[in-house]
């Protein structure tokens, strides 16, 4: 189970492994989801005696050790041993330590008169005061002059004594310190639920009048401002659906005053946003590195948890803020209010005994619950869609890399029996049974073009997208003949994240003839496969493979098709860049297949067209190095004799020119490159689709770094790929 951030920790169980008469505690401070309070010892041993750093204290006689501790609820965390008290430690050296006269016993508490001194009351009465302070003070000036004299050459401390004005000038830069760093939140202006109204000098306009919103109105409006350069409130969809929601923030003055969006004027409010923009934007150095170090202690604190005694980052902690629903492509819900996420709502999942991170004050969480059975730490319902949110833990952490690890191997597993299961499912394309040709039809689909499986979904909740067993008879359209090509099946239709999905695919006979009887006497809203449903597909295939689902059969085609892409476009010859221009276009294929799309960035013309000017300037400084070499030889075959010197400059003019070479090559492969990746997405399928123990393995034979292919983060993420995949690897 787990154990969240933001805690100081449960108390931890058990006696310390060491019988000693001074007290242990927890060294350091108590990190973010650390579990084990101090961990305490018996009453009978003081503690010792803390003093200033104007006061002289008693020399250590041994320096403190760090030993491991378990605590009943939290990993081994390394736990300071106080100094133990001079008895003890003279006889842990082996010496014999002499008894001082009148020396008072060593852990007697102030409140309690020594042996002899209670024999002293006895016979002479209770002594002075003032006379019991000087003896203790000469008592112990003896006890560290016995120590010193049985050390011999060894002192008890190296630490040199500081000067009074030392100590003053560090009492003096510490408490700077603190005033620096203290958080004075006290001074800061009080906002209502983190919104930050507008300036005095900023103001929305409706009809041409100024209009003085209410805070939750003003908030609402300002997120709709922020976007007036975005496409999204250009659309009618995105505008409407917004309005409906503002309106609802609005007190019932204002919704009788504002009754139509196209009479609002955001401008002072989006130029102000800008204007922020911009700001952060021209940071200095030092600002930026301060707002780092600020976002490093918020992860401190709440970025990780114990999972198994074993410190795990979580993946996203922070609940995403309210705003306007954006959804892909055309989302009949986009432009809808985000309300904000409160406590109330939030479920926290974490280990029973361990302590539960503090709701913001004034507030209660939904649920605690101790759930072992999930991988999720805090769970909330969303608005818009009523889908269920979750924090879980980073894609590095344990949970995920085992489940990352076993998909693959489940993958691998059917490439011994994808032969028969394509055989079966081809003898399934004449059975008699409807069903059974149906399910055939659609798992040569997902087997041959990779497609989703598609799942079931309520009727307007979400976007018109469709996977396999969900499409509509006007989604596909048969073509006899085509393009030179017999039995083609046209498909048009919106995928994941609407994704439009189009390709002409020639097929075989039989699945051609069973899709158009699937497709008889069908209007074009009906389903093509409409005896067959994703969870019959799976179930009939978990029949065939353990584990085996239609997902699987695209894990499994997407990492096949890259190893063989790499196999067929490799080379050991080429240089470095040449080799991952051929890993890029191996992994396009995959992208392809997979149909992972991409809108072309706003900023590819400018930046092609930069790459494009930096390969010309280079272009000509080769022209110009060919024309010194060229001269620098000329003039070494004719001089050669007369001055030596010449020949080792014609060595350096040919490697500069080498250089430009190398260069030009690799900026115009990098301008390929981008050219072809305009519209597709390589980083979908290499995170969640390709074996990472391919490209691996192709980085150790081809002798090219995997931070070419991962970038710090995706190595994070496969580093149990890293380290078990030799060169030899097979998908």
């Amino acid at each position: 189970m787990y154990e969240m951030g933001q805690q100081k920790g449960t108390k931890g169980g058990g006696k310390p492994k060491q019988k000693a008469t001074k007290q242990q505690r927890l060294s350091g401070n108590d990190s973010a989801g650390a579990v084990g309070d101090a961990i305490k010892n018996s009453a009978k041993s003081p503690k010792p005696t803390q003093k200033g750093d104007d006061e002289k204290s008693p020399k250590k006689v041994k320096s403190p050790k760090t030993e491991p501790v378990e605590s009943a609820n939290g990993p081994r965390e390394s736990v300071k041993q106080e100094p133990q008290d001079d008895d003890f430690a003279a006889k842990k050296k082996g010496m014999k330590r002499k008894r001082i006269k009148d020396e008072p016993i060593e852990g007697a508490s102030h409140s309690t008169a020594t042996p002899t001194s209670k024999n002293k009351d006895k016979r002479n009465g209770q002594e002075e005061k003032s006379a019991g302070e000087d003896q203790r003070k000469k008592s112990k000036k003896r006890r560290e002059k016995a120590l010193k004299k049985d050390d011999g050459e060894h002192p008890v401390s190296q630490k040199p004594k500081r000067t009074k004005k030392e100590i003053t000038e560090a009492r003096v830069k510490k408490k700077e310190d603190e005033e620096k760093s203290r958080w004075r939140w006290w001074e800061e202006e009080k906002y209502e639920d983190g919104y930050q109204p507008l300036p005095d000098n900023v103001h929305f306009y409706y009809a041409g009048n100024k209009v003085k919103l209410s805070l939750a109105a003003e908030e609402v409006c300002l997120f709709f401002a922020q976007m007036l350069d975005h496409e999204y409130t250009t659309k009618k969809v995105f505008r409407d659906n917004f309005f409906t929601d503002w309106r609802k923030e609005m007190t019932h003055e204002e919704r009788t005053l504002i009754k139509d969006l196209d009479k609002c004027n955001f401008t002072e409010l989006f130029a102000m946003h800008k204007a922020r923009v911009e700001a952060r934007k021209l940071m200095t150095k030092e600002e930026k590195l301060a707002v780092k170090e600020a976002n490093q202690k918020i992860v401190d604190e709440y970025g990780y948890c114990l999972l198994d005694h074993h410190k795990e980052r979580i993946g996203n902690f922070k609940i995403e803020p309210p705003g306007l629903f954006r959804g892909r492509g055309e989302h009949p819900k986009q432009g809808m209010l985000k309300t904000r996420i409160l406590p109330k709502q939030v479920i926290i999942n974490c280990m029973k005994g361990s302590r539960v991170p503090v709701a913001p004050a004034g507030h209660k969480w939904k649920e605690v619950r101790h759930d072992n059975t999930v991988t999720w730490l805090a769970s909330w319902t969303e608005n818009i869609q009523g889908s269920i949110k979750y924090i879980m833990l980073n894609a590095n952490s344990k949970l995920k890399g085992e489940k990352d690890w076993e998909k693959y191997e489940v993958a691998r597993k059917l490439k011994s029996c994808v032969g028969n299961i394509r055989e079966q499912y081809n003898q399934d394309l004449k059975a008699k049974q409807m069903q059974t040709r149906q399910r055939a039809v659609a798992l040569y689909f997902i087997d041959k073009l990779a497609l989703r499986a598609g799942n079931e979904k309520d009727e307007g909740e979400t976007a018109d997208t469709v996977g396999c067993c969900s499409l509509r008879v006007e989604h596909i359209t048969l073509h006899e003949k085509l393009d030179g090509s017999e039995c083609v099946v046209e498909f048009d239709f919106l995928g994941k994240d609407c994704i439009r999905y189009y390709n002409k695919v020639p097929v075989i006979k039989k699945v051609f003839k069973n899709l158009k009887l699937f497709m008889e006497n069908k209007s074009p809203g009906d389903d093509v496969f409409d005896r067959l449903t994703t969870i019959l597909l799976n179930k009939h295939l978990s029949s065939l493979m353990p584990g085996l689902s239609a997902k699987v059969f695209r894990t499994y085609n997407a990492s096949i098709t890259l190893q063989q892409q790499l196999k067929e476009l490799s080379n050991k010859s080429d240089n470095e860049p040449e080799k991952l221009l051929s890993y890029n276009r191996a992994n396009r294929a995959v992208a392809i297949l997979c149909n992972h799309q991409r809108a072309a960035p706003k900023t590819f013309d400018q930046s092609m067209a930069n790459l494009q000017a930096k390969i010309d300037a280079r272009k000509e400084k080769l022209s110009l190095a060919k024309t010194e070499l060229k001269q620098a030889k000329k003039e070494a075959k004719t001089k050669s004799s007369q001055e030596p010197k010449l020949q080792p400059l014609v060595e350096k003019k040919l490697a500069a020119v080498q250089r430009c070479e190398e260069m030009l090559l690799k900026m115009e492969l990098q301008a390929t490159d981008k050219e072809e990746n305009k519209q597709i997405s390589l980083g979908t399928s290499k995170l969640n689709y390709l074996d990472p123990r391919i490209s691996v393995a192709w980085c150790r034979n081809m002798v090219v770094p995997v931070d070419k292919i991962y970038n710090k983060s995706q190595r994070d993420k496969f580093a149990w790929a890293l380290d078990m995949t030799e060169a030899d690897f097979e998908f």
